[in-house]
């Protein structure tokens, strides 16, 4: 059997056409020269999954910005899409861009994990942006940061969008590397949104924890360096060397907690897989498939939430 990689791709690109107040890359502006190393380091990045057909990959692009308002990463997903070893590519966007491009993929090929920033763009233009991608036939999230002062329009967005999309909650990240302390009220009601909400208001130890990064989940720099997760330093190798090889196995994890998504639903001990099932990349639950919400009922850490 073929053996199954999901490669978390972050290139040098860190640049935003939003100005969200919490978000260090709001507003950024980088050089022609810098643009252009991002756009040579996505092309060679696409140039080597084309062409490695030694396993299934699934493509997760996570940029510290915005990419699909950047015609070379439109192109990419365009063109990975079409590749029969490829199962899906996934990416993190603001949907703040024109979608004819998508004509161009194969959309059920195509995932996206989609944030709505109430400050940059209205209810109504990220609401229809949806609505298109729906039409499309694109399997998508919504999220939001869960700001006190957004709980009203976190609501309204629920209440706006079909059942059968996932509207998920990232705790938020008060500037201080902390996530905010919501009250039980609060919890209670943020809840009623995101059944999974809990999960994210939390760091949970994971030193000595097995974890599937660095076994069939690695984390790609821009320059090929290859990672078990993003918030993980230490090089495993080159993903461009001529002997590079994926590892089969990994060490168990040397961090003392993991607080973000991207890496906490890979760990073993929290039993998110049975929740998550092949939507873990583009974040949406078993549940939410495309069809009316069942049960969502799990556990973490002996408490259970649904």
């Amino acid at each position: 059997m073929t053996r199954h990689v999901s490669l978390l791709y972050r290139g040098p690109l860190s640049s935003c056409n939003y100005d969200c107040s919490y978000c260090p890359f709001a507003k950024r502006h980088e050089t022609a020269a810098q643009l252009q190393q991002d756009r040579a380091a996505l092309e060679r990045f696409v140039d080597w999954a084309t062409a490695h057909r030694e396993s299934q990959l699934s493509l997760f692009f996570t940029p510290w910005g915005e990419a699909l308002t950047r015609r070379w990463y439109q192109t990419a997903v365009q063109q990975l899409t079409h590749r029969a070893h490829i199962r899906k590519i996934v990416v993190q966007t603001n949907l703040s861009w024109a979608t004819p491009w998508l004509n161009e993929c194969r959309t059920e090929r195509l995932a996206l994990w989609c944030t709505y920033h109430p400050s940059e763009v209205s209810r109504h233009a990220f609401l229809a942006a949806c609505r298109e991608l729906r039409r499309r036939g694109i399997r998508h999230s919504v999220g939001m940061v869960a700001r006190p002062e957004d709980f009203a329009e976190i609501e309204s967005l629920r209440r706006l969008l079909p059942a059968s999309t996932y509207l998920w909650l990232n705790a938020w990240d008060t500037g201080d590397g902390r996530k905010y302390e919501y009250s039980p009220q609060q919890r209670d009601r943020l809840t009623a949104v995101d059944p999974y909400f809990e999960i994210n208001t939390r760091d949970y130890p994971s030193a000595g924890q097995d974890c599937q990064t660095g076994r069939s989940v690695f984390s790609i720099n821009g320059d090929g360096r290859v990672r078990r997760c993003h918030f993980v330093s230490e090089d495993l190798g080159n993903l461009y060397a001529e002997d590079w090889r994926f590892p089969v196995d990994s060490a168990a994890c040397p961090n003392s907690t993991c607080g973000c998504h991207i890496g906490y639903v890979h760990l073993p001990v929290l039993n998110l897989q049975p929740v998550f099932g092949s939507g873990v990349l583009e974040r949406i639950p078993l549940a939410y498939s495309d069809h009316l919400p069942a049960s969502a009922d799990f556990q973490v850490s002996g408490k259970t939430y649904g």
